[in-house]
């Protein structure tokens, strides 16, 4: 089991360079479909469809190794996020988990071990958030549990009218520890309600994730949610890469920080980032009433 979270790096590695030889393979992966949509647009989805996508072990691997990878990937500006089949996800496929921890007698030891295996499962959706590009998640079906925290770790998230959602850890002897508990209140700005849904494990459908902030907007199906999706990704990888780039940035970190710090820190990258082509590219067009130019990859 640690061996297997041990390859993290390694294996990462091996995936930045694959995915730029070949930006639309996706055969290095069991559990997900990652592919280029369109120029500097990629889909990344999950795909155990007969499993309702849920999370076994080599899924959790994976997905942390699909957005390091893409975060390097000079190919990709933008990710869209989406599930294959009838659900998003329903959460932890409690069948190939990897957390029962029998190789060890002593308490000491074993809490090691599975202090290690709950730090890498952190690690896959945190992967999103360091992820330099923006992650659009489209969720249609069920969203649940793990699904929850994954959603939390995108930048933006939009979903169908048939999405529902259930922070469901409480109904089976767990607490929620790869980030909803973190990330939620962040996200919808509502400690009570994060509190109850967390505390009573009850579903909430789209309308209340649009109504208290979640997601940014319902579509009436699976179909018109990838195509809205899409266009939203196509639209943010149009502009300087730079420039969206250094925004995530700043946008995460001033969500954990102060107001000072914040302003120190986009100042600090931004007497870089301030003198790249792209703001005179973007500058003369604005200036000329001209599209937008290529930019650069980055």
């Amino acid at each position: 089991m640690l061996s297997l979270f041990g390859r993290f790096s390694s294996r990462s590695i091996g995936n930045m360079s694959l995915l730029s030889r070949n930006c639309s393979s996706s055969s290095q992966y069991e559990t997900l479909v990652v592919k280029s949509h369109s120029p500097f647009v990629y889909h990344v989805e999950l795909n155990r469809p007969d499993r309702l996508n849920a999370f076994n072990k080599t899924m959790w691997r994976e997905v942390r190794e699909a957005f390091e990878a893409l975060s390097e990937d000079k190919e990709c500006r933008v990710i869209v996020l989406s599930g294959s089949g009838k659900a998003f996800t329903a959460g932890l496929d409690l069948s190939d988990a990897g957390l029962v921890v029998n190789d060890e007698e002593d308490i000491a030891r074993r809490c090691r071990t599975m202090y290690k295996i709950i730090k890498a499962y952190q690690g896959s959706f945190t992967a999103l958030e360091k992820c330099s590009k923006p992650v659009i998640c489209a969720v249609h079906g069920p969203c649940i549990g793990a699904g929850v925290d994954m959603a939390s770790s995108a930048d933006i998230r939009l979903c169908s009218a048939d999405a529902w959602f259930q922070i469901k850890e409480v109904d089976i002897g767990l607490a929620a520890d790869v980030g909803t508990l973190q990330r939620l209140p962040k996200a919808i700005g509502s400690l009570g309600l994060v509190n109850e849904l967390a505390l009573t494990a009850r579903k909430f459908l789209s309308a209340e994730a649009k109504e208290c902030g979640f997601v940014n907007t319902v579509y009436p199906d699976k179909p018109s949610l990838i195509k809205a999706a899409f266009e939203m990704a196509d639209s943010i990888a149009s502009k300087s890469p730079v420039a969206i780039q250094m925004t995530k940035k700043s946008i995460v970190f001033s969500r954990d920080h102060t107001v000072d710090e914040s302003l120190e820190h986009i100042a600090i990258w931004n007497q870089a980032l301030l003198q790249s082509e792209d703001l005179m590219k973007s500058a003369v067009a604005a200036a000329t009433k001209s599209p937008l130019p290529p930019f650069s990859k980055l």
